[in-house]
């Protein structure tokens, strides 16, 4: 029997797990210009060492959590850990470009098969909603400090040494991560194999992903008729592998799973809030550099105001607040800031602007709005998930999120890409050029982040019960 002190113990070696991997994302933003210089980077192609990560992390997501309902939680989360940090080694050594990239793949493999497992070891430990928010805020301010710690040390780290640093400060932690899991963490037997692994399922949707993101970031090279092309084979992946899963006993998507509205719409939601926001730090960081000069520990110190806003939220206050006034107003007000924010950054994106007050008020209600959005998110989305489809349905919360990043960073970097080419050619200044493409990525932001409002606001449109008890605080969905 587990007990409360367990439970919580199990919590801090999963979120320190999380911390690594939220850390790896945000640390590799700081240091892209670096590495491109080093490397040999073309401007399209500098794109793939983030998406190379998000696109392994979010085809491999679902397979990763079907297979730790059937083997275990602590098995997948101990392998992913391993495979995550040993790829952090080969980022470390990489040389050239395919090897970058590589092993930037092996990364996210392993930080899929490790996530995949993390919010099921959530969902199941702690059942009731009132210890599931209190549990989700830890783990988002983890997530948090972990995107804040990344941009600091990714400055530090690369401004004092060189930016294979950022891959190596991986191990340290890597290991902890596993000793301290192969002592905490329960060993749940899982399903067992008995129940079948969906291969042709998981390999429709794994390259199914991985072609429709590869459509979009090879477009600005390959053109707009070889991307249309290469995007109808994604979806004819994805047609066949929705009709395989209505067909499969034992679906990697159960259908079940699909009709659970809090889990589809939310996450749908999320997808477009992602796709939006994660330009902030991609996009944001090349202008901080690049247009405004600034060094990359000024420039990791800059996203300062929305990280610590978040992390201020996740530590309490966004849990209150949706007890007292629901999830609904909540979403909505967070989702409303979060455009209002992404706007005033595309409206301070000029060349010779600075710092304050524009991107500092920006990244200060990114942050807001960003805060009171995310685990209002998370927890409608886990609400109503049996504990024996834990895994699958923190595969699908965690898809909707790494694969509408890789996305948005696609098109974003697309966009912002091919709008600097375009003002080049008309004689605008080098400085001109990226702000203007800079611009044009954040107001193209600011309108996946309002879809995503638009859609919450159909979604809720019904009325729902308010909580009336802030302890037995109960997630109730439109109907």
């Amino acid at each position: 029997m587990r007990t409360r002190d367990n439970r919580w113990l199990a919590l801090a070696v999963v979120c320190l797990g999380q911390l690594m991997m939220i850390l790896d994302a945000t640390i590799v933003a700081v240091a892209l210009p670096a590495i491109k210089t080093d490397l040999a980077f073309s401007a399209s192609s500098l794109t793939w060492v983030p998406n190379a990560y998000l696109i392994a992390f979010g085809s491999f997501l679902l397979l990763g959590g079907r297979l730790a309902d059937l083997i275990g939680r602590t098995r997948m989360f101990l392998a992913g850990i391993a495979i995550f940090t040993g790829a952090s080694m080969l980022c470390g050594f990489a040389g050239s470009e395919g090897m970058l990239i590589a092993a930037r793949f092996a990364q996210g493999v392993g930080a899929a098969v490790c996530a995949s497992a993390v919010l099921a070891l959530i969902v199941v430990e702690f059942p009731s909603p009132a210890e599931r928010i209190r549990a989700m805020s830890a783990y988002t301010f983890v997530s948090v400090a972990g995107a804040s710690i990344g941009l600091i040390t990714g400055g530090l780290l690369t401004q004092a040494l060189d930016w294979h640093w950022i891959f190596f400060i991986n191990l340290p932690i890597g290991i902890a991560a596993f000793a301290l899991g192969l002592v905490t963490l329960e060993r749940d037997r899982g399903l067992g194999f008995g129940h079948d692994v969906d291969v042709i399922g998981s390999a429709l949707i794994t390259v199914a992903s991985m072609v429709a993101i590869y459509a979009i970031v090879g477009s600005e090279e390959h053109g707009l008729v070889w991307a249309l092309r290469l995007g109808a084979v994604a979806v004819a992946l994805l047609a066949a592998f929705l009709a395989y899963e209505r067909h499969n006993e034992n679906p990697i998507l159960p259908l079940d799973i699909m009709r659970l509205r809090s889990l589809m719409v939310a996450s749908s939601v999320r997808a477009l809030m992602v796709c939006g926001m994660w330009a902030t730090f991609f996009v944001g960081a090349l202008y901080l550099q690049r247009v405004l000069g600034m060094g990359p520990i000024a420039a990791g110190a800059a996203f300062l105001p929305q990280t610590l806003t978040v992390a201020a939220l996740s530590l309490g206050p966004s849990a209150r607040l949706t007890a007292r006034f629901g999830e609904r107003r909540v979403l909505l007000a967070g989702l409303s800031v979060l455009v209002v924010g992404l706007i005033v950054f595309a409206l301070a994106l000029q060349p010779g602007a600075s710092y304050f007050p524009g991107p500092a008020i920006a990244f200060t209600l990114i942050g807001l709005g960003a805060g009171l959005s995310f685990m209002t998110l998370m927890t409608l989305a886990l609400a109503d998930v049996p504990a024996r489809d834990a895994g699958i349905a923190s595969g699908v919360v965690n898809v909707s999120t790494q694969i509408s990043a890789a996305v948005g960073l696609a098109v974003l970097g697309t966009i912002a890409s091919s709008r600097t080419n375009a003002l080049g050619a008309d004689g605008e200044s080098a400085i001109q050029a990226l702000s203007g493409g800079y611009q044009l990525a954040f107001i193209v932001a600011a309108g996946c982040v309002a879809a995503a409002l638009v859609a919450a606001i159909a979604w809720m449109r019904a009325p729902v019960a308010e909580p009336e008890v802030e302890t037995e605080h109960e997630f109730e969905l439109a109907a």
